[in-house]
């Protein structure tokens, strides 16, 4: 028990020992003086002269001045104080000090020297460009001397604001004391020739200041000239360089990776498509992706070179009539391999099975797994070709690297305080959109054509144009099949029914792999021929690309009982995944 006692006494004593240190360390502000000289632009030279009482062992002092402040129009308004020097006000000598930016306030942090039970004055120097507000009747100047977030008082505050001379006898002035928001006016605010002096009546508790309001009548004080304003306007609001930014770099982008070469040759009309080019790789190189006319002409063309046979058929339902096709298989399976690899593709996937023919409707919620490979193949055909040297995945890489990386540098500008991107409210917000808006509009424009491949893009568009304008007389000339030859490029580049009117009376059959009704008596009508291939082509984008949905009836046993074969993978409720972590 005794042992027990002389530890605790022990234990009193040390934390008696380190207390009394921390009790005698304190500090206070005997003095704040602060003249302030409003130039005629409107900025102002600040000197503050700061008078505090050490008890116990100090290094020095901070000062902080906010400089972030909510401006008009739902932008951000930004002080730019420049700090000249710190120094001894009794001796005049330089004193070492230190600025940092922390958030919205600009620090000073000023060593003083043998500030151990001592009183020190220090002065602080520094200009402010912007100080003054301008309204529409009248200036001011409103600034708050002291500021609101020392953590000690302040014995006594006074200020000296000096203005240029036309000021003499035309300004008012009032003074504010204590805790931000408070109205108290312990000061007195006095005007003398072209000054304003203010002085507390009062101590300053912690956390309380001396703020001054002067009102200047208009044409004291130059207003700053428009440019002026604008450049302050965006050194508040940096963020508003955001689309200027990203538009250098997405330029800087297209030019070096995603611009194509200069093909030599104009747009003429061409009386037949480039060499080796099928239908569904002209519409891709025009377009620099795979549209869905590009995946269903595919089926036009492939009835065209022989190896499917179309026919469409009515299907009478009770309330209404429909069309459906059957596609009848006409080479077999080892002529396959003399096709581009996109148009095997689509055969292997109409006829998955043994049979010889399949019809539209029963490809339904199947066909939609072939789309991706056959994206895949058109693109790495045009690839093979020579045609890009930045092609339409490899652009996609490019433009999501750009992005990754000028969002992470913004980030970290942001972070450290140099740019930042969401203090400028609706300015924030607009320049964001526009941006997202610069980088998706050069986002279609990154991939790169070779030489090779924009020569080939312009022979696409002389055959286009040769489609479009192409006049009866010449066409009397070409050979009979033209019509059908070219039909599946008229549909993979959209003029197939400018195509089908320079044809109206000329043709009189139908194609040979057409099967299907017609009007009697009114012949072949290669309009309304190729207007039921778009409604053809309508209908199978519709079926290649519906997939199987999750069914909420039903169940995963056969007839209720316990014999399994009628669940699948997907089915039921629920659905979505997870991870681990």
């Amino acid at each position: 028990m005794p042992r027990r006692r002389l530890r605790l006494w022990a234990l009193g004593l040390v934390v008696a020992a380190l207390a009394i240190p921390a009790a005698a360390r304190s500090w206070r502000i005997a003095n704040f003086e602060a003249a302030i000289d409003v130039h005629q632009d409107g900025s102002a030279f600040i000197t503050e002269r700061i008078t505090a009482t050490f008890t116990g062992q100090y290094n020095g002092i901070y000062r902080t001045i906010p400089i972030e402040y909510p401006g008009p129009h739902a932008a951000n308004y930004t002080l730019f104080v420049d700090v000249i020097g710190v120094k001894e006000a009794d001796s005049g000598r330089a004193l070492r000090y230190e600025l940092h930016r922390q958030g919205s306030y600009r620090q000073i942090k000023i060593y003083i020297p043998g500030a151990v039970d001592a009183d020190k004055t220090i002065e602080i120097g520094y200009e402010v460009k912007n100080a003054t507000r301008f309204f529409a009747d009248h200036d001011e100047f409103y600034w708050n001397v002291t500021g609101n977030d020392w953590p000690v008082p302040i014995d006594q505050a006074s200020a000296m604001v000096m203005f240029p001379p036309d000021a003499a006898g035309q300004i008012r002035a009032q003074g504010f004391t204590g805790i931000y928001g408070s109205r108290q006016q312990e000061v007195t605010s006095e005007v003398r020739d072209a000054a304003a002096i203010f002085e507390t009546t009062s101590r300053l508790p912690m956390r309380a200041g001396l703020t001054v309001d002067v009102f200047i009548p208009k044409g004291i004080l130059h207003e700053p000239g428009e440019l002026r304003q604008i450049a302050w306007f965006v050194q508040s609001n940096p963020v508003v360089l955001l689309p200027v930014i990203v538009f250098a770099v997405m330029f800087g982008l297209w030019y070096t990776v995603g611009r194509d070469p200069d093909p030599g040759i104009s747009v003429a009309p061409m009386y037949e498509p480039p060499k080796d080019m099928t239908p569904a790789e002209c519409g891709t190189l025009v377009d620099d992706s795979v549209r869905p006319r590009d995946i269903t002409c595919t089926l036009v063309d492939l009835a065209v070179k022989g190896y499917i046979k179309i026919e469409e058929v009515a299907e009478q339902h009770l309330l209404f009539s429909g069309r459906d096709y059957i596609f009848h298989l006409l080479k077999p399976r080892s002529e396959w391999k003399q096709l581009a690899a996109h148009e095997q593709v689509m055969l292997q996937n109409l006829y998955a099975g043994s049979g010889e023919s399949t019809s539209l409707s029963t490809l339904k919620n199947h066909f939609y797994t072939a789309i991706p490979a056959i994206k895949d193949d058109l693109i790495s055909e045009l690839k093979q070709k020579g045609l890009y040297t930045v092609d339409p995945e490899s652009a996609h890489a490019y433009l999501i690297g750009t992005v990754v990386a000028i969002v992470v540098v913004l980030l970290l500008l942001n972070h450290f305080g140099h740019f930042p991107l969401l203090q400028s409210g609706f300015w924030s917000v607009l320049a964001v959109i526009v941006s997202a808006l610069i980088v998706y509009l050069f986002g279609r424009q990154m991939t790169a054509k070779s030489l090779k491949g924009a020569r080939t893009y312009v022979q696409v568009l002389g055959f286009e144009e040769f489609m479009n304008r192409v006049d009866k007389d010449r066409l009397k000339q070409m050979p009979p099949d033209t019509f059908e030859k070219f039909l599946p490029y008229a549909m993979a580049l959209g003029v197939e029914h400018h195509w089908a009117q320079a044809f109206a009376g000329i043709i009189q059959n139908p194609p040979s792999w057409y099967a299907g009704p017609l009007p009697v008596g009114y012949g072949f009508n290669p309009i309304l021929f190729t207007n039921n291939m778009s409604y053809m082509s309508s209908q199978a984008h519709s079926v290649f690309v519906s997939a199987p949905r999750s069914s909420s009836t039903g169940s995963g046993w056969t007839g209720g009982g316990f014999s399994s074969g009628g669940g699948f993978s997907g089915g039921g409720f629920g659905g979505g995944g997870g991870g681990a972590f």
